[in-house]
């Protein structure tokens, strides 16, 4: 079972778009993500920006990798260290913690992913 940042089993991140690195909506890591796709995110329009500024364009489609492409507002798996790389440039996007995989913790600590917890309205 993967757990969570907290030591909980994993929520699921998101299913439309699909998510996860192994497309099932989970952001959970193994041999094979050598990415780490651990965060789950909720994507924000500055954030779309910086990544594609930085060579990752998340919002153009890509029906090959069976990526829709994203918009402000959804909610997907991002790699740890792009993630952090947003986070130091001032950009990073919001994080649901719970369907966050605890992995995560071994490239961005704890009180750092708490300070970006995704709030529900």
């Amino acid at each position: 079972m993967a757990t969570n940042i907290f030591g909980e089993e994993l929520k699921t991140c998101g299913k439309k778009p699909l998510t996860g690195f192994y497309r099932d909506g989970s952001c959970y890591t193994g041999a094979e993500d050598r990415g780490m796709h651990t965060v789950c995110a909720v994507v924000t329009r500055e954030f779309l920006d910086f990544t594609r500024q930085r060579g990752n364009d998340l919002e153009t489609p890509r029906p090959a990798f069976q990526f829709e492409g994203l918009k402000p507002g959804d909610r997907w798996c991002l790699a740890a260290i792009r993630w952090k790389e947003a986070y130091e440039a001032g950009k990073a996007p919001p994080v649901d913690l719970e369907a966050t995989d605890e992995e995560t913790l071994n490239y961005i600590p704890l009180d750092v992913l708490v300070q970006y917890a995704y709030k529900t309205k």
